[in-house]
């Protein structure tokens, strides 16, 4: 189909059935009200996906960190495939545009929750691998998500990261503030800010107020980093 083009160019990869891109995008609020056969939805080529990348990511990191051990090379990877750096990867590359959405889930913000994005990027990494086997899909994976890792590892527990930063630069804890709740109940959103003592260090957004918090905490790590860097210079 003509509007997937555009996609299949941003990704570098044409599919050779185009269907199995589809069936990718297909979130299962569309599949329930367009009243599909059942599987229509992309679930099972997340699962598929999944799968994929865990074992690409671990040969990647396995071949690219000979230092670490064992128990690092997990959580690194744990920072790798989870779903804050699955969907900020998926953004990159506009996926969000293509996903099939029921109308229900569009007009609740759908198409800006994390997990459904995350979990269409899975099934595309499914839909590569059955549509062209391992070579593209790892292609996919090195080119899309195993990349500026040291950035990406801050979304996997940016909490626990903050804290040792704050700990060891200032002696102090941080704690956490919900500035807000919005949206509707089914969907509802949370604010928190992330504080050392009065000093707001940064803001977040998520779909529970530990989400919002992570958030805040990433969000912080990146000031912070931001400000030593420009001391440096």
């Amino acid at each position: 189909m003509e509007e997937l083009t555009g996609f299949q160019n941003r990704i570098g990869y044409a599919f050779k059935d185009e269907h199995l891109l589809i069936h990718a995008l297909t979130h299962s609020s569309y599949a329930n009200e367009k009243n599909m056969e059942r599987f229509s939805d992309n679930e099972r080529l997340e699962f598929l996906g999944d799968a994929v990348l865990e074992l690409v990511s671990s040969q990647f990191l396995f071949h690219h960190y000979t230092d670490l051990p064992e128990g690092d090379l997990t959580k690194l990877r744990a920072s790798l495939v989870c779903e804050p750096t699955l969907d900020y990867c998926a953004r990159d590359i506009d996926l969000p545009r293509y996903i099939r959405l029921g109308k229900g889930e569009e007009h609740t913000g759908g198409r800006a929750r994390k997990s459904i994005v995350s979990d269409a990027m899975e099934a595309v990494i499914g839909a590569i691998y059955l549509d062209g086997g391992m070579e593209p899909a790892k292609a996919f994976i090195e080119k899309w998500i195993l990349t500026d890792i040291e950035h990406k590892r801050l979304f996997y527990d940016s909490k626990t990261t903050l804290q040792e930063v704050t700990q060891e630069k200032y002696k102090k804890t941080v704690t956490y503030r919900l500035v807000r709740e919005f949206g509707p109940d089914h969907a509802k959103q949370y604010e928190t800010e992330v504080l050392l003592e009065d000093q707001v260090l940064g803001r977040g957004t998520g779909n529970s107020k530990k989400a919002a918090e992570q958030n805040a905490a990433y969000n912080a790590l990146c000031a912070l980093h931001m400000e030593d860097s420009e001391k440096i210079l």
